[in-house]
């Protein structure tokens, strides 16, 4: 939103020699007007910008000199030195543009002299240039004479011999001393691009010069200078080492130089047709040709420099209009026929890049060829031949590739198709789309699955081609069905510029078809409905981005949709339930109409289709409704409705009153949003607005200015600008006291993160005027003592985030306004910060680096450091002052605390447990680093100071790691003590120190069977010896007390430190300059002490065991690593390299003294390797990463040698970690094949540790190639690929995954029926089991997923039950959907018969599976209502039939029982509607007859005989279940109310004694009534389930099982208790109210779920009481004391979310009779205590609680009696807002009610906090030591003092409204006694604090703050009501308290008040 400063161009002025400026003085003339005299004028000045000026002003001037006639010897000795200027000025210079342009317009009668000049001064470059890092220089000249500049080209055509040898001689020097540089890839860098440049400029040569006409003498010199740059253009051709754009560029200057040098020109087509064949015959060419292209010449052609050049033919040749004829259109096909094979060979990832821009080249020349071809090319063309069929696979197969440009080009690809089908169509004038190739192209893409991102794009195609009526003829409901993707972010770009491309196709096609307006009625129908829909009814993620992406580009193409949809939206606003005029425009749990309106209104006003806001609520919405969506509960209506006030498309429009009150409102409710982007956008939006603010402010200002008050009122502003201007300035400060308010004690992160982000856009927006400009608003002006204050205890927080905004909105204030003038209080502070870097806790060291960063910027430090103070003064005197300072500041701080760290390093050298307890080391570290980040290093003042002060770091650092690192290389870093005590410290600890070395590494893990000789160890001596692992050490903590030290903090003291050091040295390697040389005087860091660094990290990750520890080292390494690959220092350049032979070397030796970790995944080993390489520069040929690959995966692969363990080990876990590395990015992909190999072969390995390893490598990459799992499914087609993307992509695992795959299947089964396991059999199809054909798929593709059917079905023959399901699991995606009846027919004729006397119950039950899921899939299938496809599936329920012996008893498995009973369940789903003569399929066939039988004969009527369990009963029962109540819901459907001959009836299954039956009945039964209850059920309740509700009753009362009770509960909820309730005595023998009272029982003593249906269920039972007679209402009186007991204890903070989700939705039913009731039933104790409970609910931390109890206060708000409390009533509100609004309904019933007497002192007990527990804040104060890893119940969301301002603001109301006054005082006494005492109590412990508490203490200062709020506002409220304060009395004073003598204090200066 704000102004961008356009960047200013910088402009290197020209020079000449001093011999030049010589000439130029002699020739200038007196009165300065010669053209000399200009030149003279323009060198001499230093501006760039200045002498443009100059230098147009030459042509202008020898026009003049024109006329004389003549060319003196000054114009001549003029345009030569301009030659020289030319060519010496740089090719970016602007200068050289501007001064060849004006070249351009010489005059004739000077270019013969210019030429010359120009000539002369290049051959003077060509000849004199010797320095080969020169030659870019004049090889840039050659460019820049080539290009748009005549004299240039004159001079080079008339030097061509001269340049050409040049560029010969100067292409083969570079490329040499790129040969002999091989390693120094920064100098190389330079040389390849050089080359690059050489040859582009070789290619220009030719193209543009026309000095070609003599290259037929073959002894000239050109021609053998043409001859040696055409052999080493085939040189670097072949030159895998260099760049690809080098060889790229080569590929066409060959083919260029071919075509200029080769006659005759029509034989070319047919040369380069055999060098792309690789088919030349040496005889037929001529000599000069063999020579200069041997390489290319033979057979044995890379295939690089065969793309390459194939790319030179498509771009060097002439294609248009077919002028090379036959040969042409033959070369045409030969070449697309060789990129095909290059297709499916190439795995490179830039590669295929190159390729896929080459097809889309092609595509282009064949539409060239094809405009003016033969019959024969456009048979071969059309869209039914080969070439099309190859390149349709191509485009299917990379469509969904991972790279972003090979998809587009793809694209690209599918559009030129469609064209090129069009051309060679011979019928000009037919429909494109009833063509049979179109047709059939369409239908298929609309068959694909929409998850697939190329189906997108090609239909976008497809309707720029043939419009959107056919494809809407075809599809009508598509716009529906790509709005329903755009859920997914992945999709949406691709969703919705395909809609854009359907709509505005749809609208030219109506509007010209069309004689009326009528048209735009259909276009609505078909865009807008969808859209509204979605907006309304739609998830968020979908709506937010249908509102981003598809909804402005609708409103762009056909603005007045606007007011169509707004009409629609606002009148089911405002209809109550949202149904009426719009059908499904907002359900209540949705966002509505409302939401959609604000959505539509606010992308119209950003978008400039809305003038503003002002008119939006004036014209389409009222105010009223703004507000509404400002505190709706859903969080999208909220920034929508903010958007709509924030945004706008002009920068300077007027922010409105009503806009301003708008946002108030807002900021009020929505600070404290859990939501991180919900945060992010408020934060956006404001900042929006503010800059809006700013920019129409300075148009204010220059109106005010602008005295004409004569003027017509201007449009921008309906007002005085003064007025406005203040209006604004009011409207800020406001703005700021309520974001300063927010910062208030305990206030929560959101609310803190929140309002200091929006205070920093404030600062930012509105900064300190300078000069002349005027700023409508200065934060400063607005911050005072105390809110400096409360900005500086915002650093004392646990977040860190929040720490940054308040030390950033600090820095960004007036320097003058933040420096503390009191010596006293700035030691304080400091010593603060010293104390809080050694704290156990680490979040405190965070605060101290932010502290002794702010203290850095005082001018004046504590006079604690005056002793580091020696060589201050000296370096202020030069400089920027401010900088001087700080460093110098920043310099004496990290000696203090470098000094302390070196102190205590000291003495953790003697007890690590007393450093750890005391003085955690990690802090100080942490404060050097934060100081050190905040400096500018590299342009330090004090250099010298500095040295020493980094070595000592060094040093220190060292050492600090020396002691920690035992630890953290240990075996067991977590559970280790190393016990020392100060007596025997220093020989104890080196004990220690080596009893505790890595037992992890090769030499333990090889001799790890050795250990079982062992015959016996004595374990007093290990426990003499080792130190313990699970018990604490008792040490002295810092105040001299005991304390314990656990193992968790000496680990975290350890890894911390760890951390730090890295994170230290990583910095300063980052940040300091470094010496060329020990002696250099600038820089700190020499090249020794890197290396050093570097040596550390290596130690350190290569041995560290802690994940903690390596983890952060590797940050640090790899920040060093890339500082050592841009560092000229060639022996610094070259350490990554020899560290990661040396590691490798080591890891491939597998010797046993090395201290590698063979375990913990080697721990940091791959961290090392993956800095090393990830690091290597991408441009370069990545030569690091291919050798390093094919070490490891050689190391990976199986081997026979037992000591290959290790490094296997080593190699597959460093493999997981790189292929893991995005930054690696499509680098890695080439080597995913080999590396899915080596994890196969791996898992069959008969150690554990490689088997482990390579299944953490495999699910890598299952990751890495079919994407991170973006949905529950497992094999959700979003993770999925189609076979020929997969094979085509790693073409290599074809034949291996077939081969295992065979392997597997072959020996599965032995006949022996001995268990053979084949682990790998798990991986591999696991594989296939994410590959699926595509209807796009080509038929005779020679990666066909056909051979591994039969493979796949053998599997399912394995005596393993999972691999059995696998394999049915795999086979699925390799049928056609097409083919599954034919495969599902095959499978059954497998099964045996019943006669058959041998057979395997394992070999039936695999078949059996993977009938089921082809079955299944088949029923989730769209073509589930295909005709043809039902009577195919008619056919199997046929052979089905055939086998059913094997779902009855014949069958003795129940196994393969229930799989059959499934495979029966799943095709009555598929057969459930019925077929053209109306007789449903399964009736037609007799099936449910065959079910009945089932059923009829099964255990659930003639009972079990098992006694004992049987495998698979569980799921047979489950399984037979299903398929009885399907049939009981088949027959009660055609039998309708006579229903009577069900096979079997609901009780008799609920009478199962086993509970899966009950269980799967209930569930059943409860869908049934649920969608009954709820109006969704079509008919209600089937006459089968009539009066069931004894039958539930009865259930109830003897049901043991949890679950079915949980449902049984459930059911009776859903029912009308009038129904039921009646029978209890009949059925149970219990009175409603004994049953009233059972329910309570249960819901008091069950488990937590059973708990809360009782308690729906009772509360609907007390409910249905309420509601009847006065008799009933009575009755049950007594019990509700029991009820409100029970809901009080569901909504405690420690219950499960599910009890206290039951107790709000309790109260929401229960709320009209009793907390709304105006005439409470219940005690006023007891309804207060109801209410008090939903206001904690309110504040619940988890948002679906405080969603449920907003819902109980809009219900109670929504009563009669309640709906005037507030304006809000039958709104829905956010928790925010609605606990402000439950208590002013209940301020506003306790007046109703007449119970103010009684009721004020609750509520002012609340007000006090009466029950919260005063000790705990004394107790907190006197503790001395807090637990590391203490976890208390904290909510985060829940603001004490948010919950007391309510109140107060209601209470006082309440107060001031009426007119009461208290009749009996004593309990309002007993109030004020208590809340003086306890600030009395709480002045005392504020002075035991420390001074600096805010710091030290943060917890307690904050807990003893709130308390003192709320004793204050008690008091003040009762003082009210004995008349001594008036009306005034402020609400919220959290600074006026005795807590203030602790604050900061700052002087009162003019810009602090």
């Amino acid at each position: 939103m704000g102004v961008k400063k356009k960047k200013e161009t910088q402009v290197t002025s020209l020079t000449v020699c001093h011999q030049d400026l010589e000439t130029l003085r002699s020739l200038a003339d007196v009165e300065g007007k010669n053209l000399a005299s200009l030149l003279l004028h323009c060198v001499q000045l230093t501006d760039g910008v200045s002498q443009i000026h100059y230098v147009k002003q030459i042509v202008p001037l020898l026009e003049k000199a024109n006329k004389n006639g003549k060319c003196d010897p000054t114009i001549r000795s003029c345009l030569d030195i301009l030659a020289g200027i030319y060519l010496s000025l740089n090719l970016k210079n602007p200068l050289k543009k501007v001064l060849a342009s004006s070249l351009n317009d010489l005059p004739e009668f000077f270019l013969t002299e210019a030429t010359q000049s120009f000539t002369s001064r290049l051959q003077e470059e060509l000849n004199t240039t010797t320095d080969l890092y020169s030659y870019r220089k004049v090889i840039d000249n050659i460019s820049s004479c080539m290009e748009n500049f005549d004299l240039g080209r004159s001079s080079v055509n008339n030097l061509l011999e001269n340049v050409l040898h040049y560029l010969r001689k100067s292409l083969i020097e570079i490329s040499e001393e790129n040969r002999k540089l091989a390693g120094n890839h920064i100098v190389q860098t330079q040389l390849m691009n050089d080359l690059l440049v050489g040859i582009r400029v070789s290619v220009m040569l030719v193209q543009k010069v026309q000095g070609f006409q003599r290259l037929h003498l073959k002894s000239s010199p050109t021609w053998q200078s043409m001859c040696g740059l055409l052999s080493i253009f085939t040189k670097f051709l072949s030159d895998d080492d260099l760049l690809q754009t080098i060889q790229s560029t080569s590929g066409l200057a060959v083919i260029l130089f071919i075509k200029a040098m080769f006659h005759p020109p029509e034989k070319i087509p047919d040369l380069i047709s055999s060098l792309l064949l690789r088919s030349v015959d040496h005889t037929s060419i001529p000599e000069w040709l063999l020579n200069c292209c041997r390489d290319l010449c033979c057979a044995d052609v890379s295939q690089s420099a065969l793309l390459f050049l194939c790319q030179g033919t498509l771009t060097m040749l002439d294609w248009q209009d077919g002028r090379m004829g036959p040969s042409g259109e033959a070369l045409l096909l030969d070449t697309v026929r060789v990129l095909f094979t290059l297709s499916s060979q190439i795995k490179e990832s830039t590669l295929e890049m190159f390729l896929s821009r080459i097809l889309a080249s092609w595509t282009n020349s064949a539409i060239q060829v094809l405009e003016s071809s033969s019959p024969s090319l456009k048979d071969r063309l059309n869209g039914n031949s080969d070439v099309v069929r190859r390149l349709l696979e191509y485009v299917y197969t990379h469509w969904e590739h991972p790279l972003d440009a090979l998809r587009h080009q793809t694209k690209t690809i599918f559009r030129n198709i469609l064209q090129m089908h069009q051309l060679a169509l011979e019928e000009s004038g037919s429909d494109l789309a009833a063509d049979g190739f179109i047709f059939q192209l369409t239908e298929s893409l609309l068959r694909l699955e929409w998850h697939s991102k190329g189906k997108y794009t090609c239909l976008g195609c497809l309707v720029d081609y043939i419009g959107i009526e056919h494809i809407l003829a075809l599809a009508k409901t598509i716009p529906s069905q790509i709005l329903e993707v755009m859920g997914d972010q992945s999709l949406v770009p691709y969703a919705s510029d395909l809609l854009e491309t359907m709509f505005k196709s749809h609208k030219s096609c109506l509007k010209s078809q069309a004689v009326d307006s009528t048209w735009i009625d259909k276009w609505h129908e078909t865009w807008v409905s969808p859209l509204l829909f979605i907006l309304c009814e739609g998830n968020l993620d979908q709506k937010s981005y249908v509102i981003d992406y598809y909804l402005p580009k609708l409103l762009n193409c056909n603005p007045e949709s606007l007011s169509y949809m707004v009409k629609i939206l606002q009148t089911s606003a405002d209809a109550k339930t949202g149904q009426e005029s719009f059908p499904s425009l907002g359900s209540y749990d949705s966002r509505g109409a409302l939401g959609a309106l604000m959505a539509c209104l606010r992308t119209a006003r950003a978008h400039g289709h809305l003038q503003s806001a002002t008119d939006a609520w004036r014209d389409l919405v009222s105010s009223v409704r703004i507000k509404q969506g400002l505190i709706h509960q859903h969080c999208q209506v909220r920034i929508d409705t903010l958007g709509l006030l924030c945004e706008s498309n002009r920068s300077t429009e007027i922010v409105s009153t009503e806009e301003m009150e708008c946002i108030q409102f807002f900021i009020t409710y929505n600070l404290n949003s859990q939501s991180p982007g919900m945060r992010q956008q408020i934060c956006s939006l404001l900042k929006k607005l503010f800059c809006r603010i700013q920019e129409s402010s300075q148009v204010l200002y220059k109106l005010e200015q602008s005295k004409s008050k004569h003027e017509p009122e201007n449009e921008l502003t309906r007002q005085h600008p003064s007025v406005s201007l203040q209006q604004y300035k009011n409207f800020m400060s406001s703005i700021c006291n309520s974001l300063f308010e927010a910062l208030f004690p305990g206030s929560s992160y959101p609310t803190r993160f929140s309002a200091l982000t929006i205070l920093g856009s404030i600062a930012e927006v509105f900064p300190v005027p300078e000069g002349s400009v005027q700023t409508v608003y200065q934060l400063s002006h607005d911050i005072d003592v105390g809110r400096f204050q409360t900005l500086m205890e915002c650093l004392t927080g646990t977040f860190e985030e929040v720490k940054i905004l308040a030390f950033d909105l600090l820095m960004k204030l007036p320097k003058t306004f933040v420096q503390f003038q009191d010596s006293e209080k700035l030691q304080g502070l400091f010593q603060a910060a010293l104390e809080l870097s050694t704290s156990t806790k680490p979040y405190d060291c965070v605060t101290a680096s932010y502290l002794l960063n702010f203290l850095i910027w005082q001018n004046a430090l504590p006079s604690s450091l005056s002793a580091y103070l020696k060589t201050q003064r000296v370096a202020c005197g030069d400089g920027d002052k401010s900088a001087a300072l700080v460093e110098s500041n920043t310099l004496i701080v990290i000696k203090c605390l470098l000094e302390n760290l070196e102190e205590e390093v000291s003495r953790a050298e003697n007890s690590l447990l007393q450093a750890a307890a005391s003085f955690p080391m990690y802090g100080r570290v942490h404060c050097i680093t934060g100081a050190l980040r905040k400096l500018a290093l590299n342009s330090l003042q004090l250099v010298s100071e500095w040295r020493p002060v980094v070595e000592k770091l060094l040093v220190t650092s060292y050492r600090l790691s020396a002691v920690v690192s035992p630890v953290i290389q240990s075996s067991s870093p977590e559970g280790l003590i190393p016990m020392d005590t100060d007596a025997e410290s220093a020989s104890r600890l080196q004990t220690i120190l080596n009893e505790i070395q890595p037992r992890d590494t090769n030499d333990y893990f090889n001799r790890a069977k050795i250990l079982k000789e062992c015959d016996s160890f004595d374990l007093e001596d290990l426990s003499a010896s080792v130190p313990n692992i699970d018990t604490s050490a008792e040490i002295k903590g810092k105040e001299g007390k005991t304390c314990d030290v656990t193992a968790q903090m000496v680990l975290v003291c350890c890894w911390r430190s760890m951390k730090e050091v890295a994170l230290l040295l990583g910095s300063l390697c980052q940040l300091l300059p470094m010496r060329s040389v020990p002696e250099s005087p600038d820089g700190l860091l020499t090249v020794e002490q890197v290396k050093e660094i570097g040596d550390y990290f290596k130690q350190h990750l290569l041995q560290s065991r802690h994940r903690g520890a390596f983890e952060l080292a590797y940050t640090g390494f790899v920040k060093l690593t890339e500082i050592l690959n841009r560092c000229p220092n060639l022996s610094l350049q070259k350490l990554p390299e020899e560290w990661l032979w040396n590691v490798l070397e080591e890891i491939r030796c597998s010797d046993p003294s090395s201290k590698l970790c063979a375990t913990r995944r080697s721990a940091g080993i791959p961290f090392y390797i993956q800095a090393l390489l990830a690091s290597e520069p991408k441009k370069g040929k990545m030569d690091l990463l291919k050798i390093t690959m094919k070490e490891l995966i050689s190391l990976a692969g199986p081997t026979d040698d037992s000591q290959s363990t290790v490094p296997k080990v080593h190699a597959l876990n460093i493999l997981r970690a790189l292929f893991r590395d995005t930054r690696l990015g499509e680098i890695i992909i080439p080597y995913i094949a080999d590396g899915a190999k080596a994890a196969i072969l791996g898992f069959t390995s008969p150690v554990w540790a490689v088997r482990n390893s390579s299944t953490l490598l495999f699910s890598t990459l299952i990751t890495r190639i079919f994407g991170v799992k973006r949905g529950k499914d497992e094999l959700s087609k979003k993770n999925r690929m189609t076979g020929s993307e997969f094979f085509s992509r790693f073409p290599e695992l074809y034949p291996f995954l077939l081969k295992q795959l065979e392997t597997v299947a072959n020996t599965v089964d032995s006949d022996t029926g001995e268990l053979n396991h084949h682990p790998s059999m798990f991986l591999l199809l696991l594989v296939l089991g994410r590959l699926y054909p595509s209807p796009m798929d080509g038929t005779c593709s020679a990666l066909s997923m056909a051979p591994f059917i039969p493979f796949i079905m053998r599997c399912g023959c394995s005596p393993v039950y999972r691999s059995r399901e696998m394999a049915a699991r795999a086979l699925v995606p390799f049928v056609m959907m097409d083919e599954i009846p034919d495969t599902i027919r095959t499978l059954l004729a497998k099964l045996p018969d019943y006669t058959d006397q041998c057979f395997r119950q394992n070999h039936i039950h695999g078949t059996l599976l993977q009938v089921f899921h082809l079955l299944q899939a088949s029923s989730d299938s769209k073509h589930r209502m295909n005709t043809y496809f039902q009577q195919e599936l008619a056919d199997v329920a046929v052979c089905t039939k055939a086998k059913i012996w094997l779902a009855k008893r014949q069958n003795p498995c129940l196994v393969t029982r229930a799989v059959y009973i499934d495979i029966l369940f799943l095709l009555t789903c598929c057969l459930d509607k019925p077929s053209k003569d109306n007789q449903p399929v399964l009736e037609h066939l007799g099936f449910w007859e065959e079910v009945r039988r089932i059923i009829l004969e099964s255990e659930l009527i003639t009972g079990f005989p098992y006694t004992f369990t049987v495998p698979g009963l569980p799921q047979y029962l489950q399984s037979l279940t299903k398929l009885a109540i399907a049939a009981v819901w088949a027959v009660a459907a055609q039998a309708g109310e006579q229903a009577r001959d069900v096979p079997i009836s609901f009780s008799r299954l609920l009478e199962s004694s086993f509970p899966e039956v009950r269980l799967l009945t209930l569930e059943a039964l409860l869908e049934r009534f649920s969608a009954a209850a709820s109006g969704l059920g079509e008919k209600g309740l089937p006459p089968l389930l009539w009066n069931m509700g004894g039958t539930f009753l009865i259930l109830a009362m003897k049901e043991s099982h949890p679950e079915c009770l949980c449902k049984i509960l459930k059911i009776l909820h859903c029912m009308d208790p009038s129904e039921w309730l009646p029978h209890t005595e009949r059925c149970v023998h219990l009175t409603p109210k004994e049953f009233l009272i059972w329910t309570m029982d249960i819901a008091s003593n069950e488990r937590s779920e059973i708990q809360s249906e009782a308690l729906r269920l009772a509360s609907k039972v007390i409910a249905h009481h309420m509601q009847t007679c006065e008799e009933t209402r009575d009755l049950v009186a007594p019990n509700l004391k029991q009820w409100v007991q029970l809901v009080l204890s569901s909504c405690g903070d420690h219950l499960p979310t599910e009890s206290r989700l039951a107790a709000a939705e309790v109260l929401t039913s229960t709320a009209p009779f009793f907390l709304t009731n105006p005439h409470p039933i219940l005690g006023l104790q007891d309804t207060l205590a109801l209410w008090k409970r939903v206001l904690t609910l309110l504040q619940s931390e988890e948002q679906v609680i405080r969603d449920a109890a907003t819902e109980t206060v809009m219900t109670a708000m929504s009563q009669e009696n309640t709906c005037q409390s507030t304006e809000f009533a039958f709104c829905r509100v956010d928790a925010s807002i609605a606990l402000d609004l439950a208590l002013a309904v209940l301020c506003d019933l306790l007046q109703q009610w007449d119970q103010l007497a009684p009721g004020l002192p609750v509520l002012l007990g609340w007000l006090l906090g009466e029950g919260d527990d005063l000790t705990a804040c004394v107790e907190s104060v006197h503790q001395v030591e807090d637990y590391l890893f203490e976890k208390t119940e904290v909510n985060f969301w829940a603001e004490t003092l948010i919950f007391m301002k309510y109140l107060y603001k209601h209470l006082f109301r309440l107060l001031s409204k009426s007119s009461w006054r208290p009749h009996s005082p004593e309990r309002l006494c007993h109030l004020q006694r208590t809340a003086s005492e306890q600030c009395h109590l709480l002045s005392q412990l504020f002075r035991e604090l420390p001074p600096t508490a805010e710091f030290l203490k943060t917890v307690e200062f904050t807990r003893l703050r709130i308390r003192e709020e709320r004793a204050l506002a008690c008091l003040r409220l009762l003082a009210f009501l004995e008349g001594k304060e008036g009306e005034d009395t402020p609400v919220l004073r959290a600074l006026d308290s005795p807590a203030a003598v602790n604050q900061l204090t700052l002087p009162r200066t003019e810009t602090a008040c």
